[in-house]
């Protein structure tokens, strides 16, 4: 579920205009120049706010939201308790993505025993914010354990497994987006995969760890992840390309892109990078900037962060822009000033580019579904009723009453491309498709309720009843 924010309805909007053709009276009555000029500013303020036009979005998230996408960043659990952070945090992203918390040192620090204290407290207050949440990451070769750095073979392989299956798992439903596989490919010339203890396994070891990802959280989309990818020309960019173009030619279960985008002088935005991104949309996978911060200051800055997005606008399957921090002083390149807001918490120059090519992004689609709910009586006296819930930019809820008994088996369908990306009040599995979601009862009675991502197709889904 994404957050809302209330807007100037007309009445306000009239009321607003009133009270400034009142200021009109007054100011005019006033002798001196000044007050024949504050009077005419006053008017022309008041046609405005009398006259429909349209709103600019006042934050990223909403401007974002307004294309159909996401704008997010990283977030650290220690500085949850910073007042000015979780301020700009609550007031301008809509996703977030735990900065090391959900690495597999954090979560498995001995194996076999999870720690998921730090990154519930990240998650449970995106929840509370209606964010959604990218989780970072469940396969890489770095930022692991000790007991797993000295692991080889097919123990380490097992382990690995073991991990993305637990971890997946624990966070199955709440999770938007995966990496699954975090910088798995060399960087230079060579094109070839990074010499890793992982790698070592087995040629195929990322995608059994997609697979498995899969098969733990079906709803999830899942994402291969990497830096200096951004240049279509470069090598490592192209064999990243042919491995995404291989798994969806055998049906391996990968649906996005990641592109980290750190940029400096010495790395910088690639004139290509439009070009990149499409060329692995055209794959038939999402897009997604997942850890953009661009070194700098001022309009150079600007520029760039602008540049960034544009490219991801111009690409329908580019769905989020994450930033890898708030503050500046918050960022791993804190000396760079690589951020979008200042020491203390100010908009900077890039900040402003940024939400300017934002806000003007094409509006997502806002009509409601139209055709009636088709809840058919299934066996067994097992009736279902659908309601629909709120509505969104990109998403919409739905609830299911059960009644003629407490022993049921609720299938609910979803039309491609949709996707069932939170449920509540019911136990929930998915097919291999991730298109059919099976809703048993959780010990909270016979009402139960699930938020579809809906990709443009704003048909109800298909809801069918049988008893247990």
């Amino acid at each position: 579920m994404i957050r809302t924010r209330r807007r100037m309805g007309p009445v306000a909007a009239t009321a607003l205009a009133a009270a400034m053709l009142m200021l009109v009276g007054m100011l005019t009555a006033m002798t001196g120049t000044g007050g024949a000029l504050a009077a005419g500013e006053a008017r022309n303020a008041a046609e405005e706010a009398h006259s429909p036009q349209p709103m600019q979005a006042g934050t990223l998230w909403e401007a974002a939201q307004r294309t159909g996408r996401y704008f997010g960043t990283a977030v650290a659990a220690n500085k949850l308790s910073d007042s000015t952070y979780v301020g700009i945090l609550n007031r301008e992203f809509n996703s977030v993505t735990a900065e090391n918390e959900m690495k597999i040192d954090a979560l498995e620090p001995q194996q076999g025993q999870f720690n998921y204290g730090n990154a519930d407290r990240i998650v449970n207050h995106a929840i509370q914010q209606g964010m959604d949440i990218r989780g970072h990451t469940l396969a890489w070769h770095s930022q692991q354990p000790q007991w797993m750095q000295n692991m080889s073979g097919s123990a380490l392989r097992q382990a690995m497994l073991n991990h993305v299956t637990q971890v997946a798992t624990h966070y199955r439903g709440r999770i938007h987006s995966w990496d699954v596989v975090n910088e798995a490919f060399a960087d230079g010339s060579s094109g070839a995969r990074r010499d890793s203890n992982l790698q070592r396994t087995g040629n195929d070891w990322i995608e059994a760890a997609f697979r498995a990802a899969r098969a733990a959280d079906p709803g999830a989309k899942l994402c291969y992840n990497d830096y200096n990818t951004d240049d279509w020309s470069h090598a490592k960019t192209q064999a990243v390309y042919r491995m995404v173009q291989d798994f969806k030619s055998r049906g391996v279960p990968i649906d996005c892109v990641g592109f980290q985008a750190h940029f400096n002088s010495a790395s910088p935005v690639p004139s290509n990078y439009h070009t990149t991104l499409q060329n692995f949309a055209d794959l038939g996978v999402d897009v997604q900037i997942t850890e953009l911060d661009i070194e700098g200051s001022g309009s150079s800055q600007a520029d760039n962060y602008r540049g960034v997005t544009q490219a991801c606008l111009a690409v329908a399957r580019c769905t989020g822009i994450t930033v890898w921090g708030i503050r500046d002083s918050d960022s791993w390149r804190a000396s760079g000033t690589p951020l979008l807001f200042d020491n203390s918490g100010g908009k900077k120059a890039a900040y402003h580019a940024v939400l300017e090519v934002l806000n003007g992004g094409q509006a997502p689609p806002t009509d409601p579904p139209t055709d009636p709910p088709t809840d058919p009586p299934g066996p067994g006296g097992c009736t279902t009723t659908y309601a629909d819930g709120q509505q969104w930019g990109d998403r919409f809820n739905g609830q299911v009453t059960v009644s003629g008994t407490n022993n049921w088996i609720v299938t609910v369908t979803v039309n491609s491309p949709q996707q069932v990306i939170a449920t509540w009040n019911t136990n929930a599995s998915w097919d291999s498709s991730g298109n059919v979601m099976t809703a048993r009862p959780n010990g909270n009675g016979n009402v139960f309720g699930f938020t579809i991502r809906h990709g443009g197709n704003w048909n109800r889904p298909s809801v069918t009843c049988r008893t247990g």
